[in-house]
């Protein structure tokens, strides 16, 4: 496959697995079109042209020729520097290496991050949360967000993998959507009652048993393993964590546990003072899911694919 027809493949993966529905990313998709052509030459000028058919900021080709043909292609959840080096290390060595692939974002994917974290407001909703309260308590976090990643140096491993010639591309969302709608179907078809039983359903995923053996497993934060679940909210995508006003909310709307990747301590307080339940599926390897899902597809067309960089590979095929 094409560098571009990878990228595209994965675009299409994420809405399909869109906590939204296809048809509103289809929506916010030609709203943003409608409002590309209303501006003036100096806007279209700087406008990422990318958003007219990829609804995900942090997804992106970070340096390479869309024309690019992949054979094969190593790929990790986290790439720096010296991953990169280590990528070509390796295609110096007997490796054809065509493509790095990094779950998390850099460059432009890094920039536009928090653009992402507006889909937490549907999600909420979904939930029970009003729409006004859930856009309402979301902007201040996403607001956050953005003024601390504005320091960030977003081209350092772009400009490496350039000097390098080495083809960089980031899938974020689009894997965290399909890590979401994984897990939501997995534990809602078990039905566990408890906490214990919850953290049992879990390790029936092979990503997050292997998780478990390297001591990077699931984890009750906020609750005991004999707590009832009552209702169960997962929460993979989205960009990142929520802002701390969303427990409140979530308990209001019925909500008794949340499963997620990970919480900041701040936020982890905030659920214990209103009683909910909080299971960390695990960063990795919950990352792993999504990527794998993906990644199956790219391997179903041909690619050869290579993991490193905390990547746990299973195939579903």
């Amino acid at each position: 496959m094409h560098l571009k027809e990878l990228y595209e493949l994965a675009i299409a993966l994420g809405m399909e697995a869109d906590p939204r529905g296809k048809r509103t990313v289809e929506q916010i998709l030609q709203k943003t079109k409608a409002e590309y052509e209303k501006l003036e030459d100096e806007g279209k000028e700087e406008f990422d042209l990318a958003k007219l058919t990829n609804p995900y900021a942090d997804t992106r080709i970070s340096y390479g020729d869309p024309k690019l043909k992949v054979k094969k292609l190593i790929t990790g959840v986290d790439v720096d520097v010296a991953d990169l080096m280590l990528a070509d290390h390796l295609r110096r060595n007997g490796n054809p290496i065509d493509l790095v692939i990094s779950h998390h974002p850099s460059g432009l994917g890094s920039v536009r991050f928090s653009e992402v974290m507006y889909m937490q407001a549907d999600m909420l909703h979904e939930l029970g949360v009003p729409i006004n309260v859930a856009e309402g308590i979301l902007q201040d976090r996403v607001d956050e967000v953005r003024r601390r990643t504005m320091p960030s140096n977003h081209y350092r491993v772009v400009d490496a993998a350039r000097l390098l010639d080495m083809p960089l591309m980031c899938m974020h969302t689009p894997a965290d959507n399909n890590v979401q709608r994984l897990v939501q179907r997995h534990v809602d078809a078990a039905k566990p009652s408890t906490l214990e039983g919850l953290i049992k359903v879990l390790k029936e995923i092979p990503e997050y048993k292997e998780a478990a053996k390297l001591g990077i497993g699931p984890n009750i934060l906020a609750g005991k393993k004999e707590s009832r679940c009552g209702k169960i909210a997962v929460s993979m995508t989205g960009g990142t964590g929520g802002p701390k006003a969303d427990i409140e909310e979530l308990v209001k709307a019925g909500v008794g546990t949340v499963v997620e990747m990970h919480i900041s301590d701040e936020k982890l307080e905030e659920a214990k003072k209103h009683h909910l339940n909080i299971v960390i599926a695990g960063h990795m390897a919950s990352d792993s899911i999504g990527m794998n899902i993906i990644l199956d597809e790219f391997e179903k067309k041909g690619v050869e694919i290579m993991t490193f960089s905390g990547l746990i590979r299973h195939r579903r095929f």
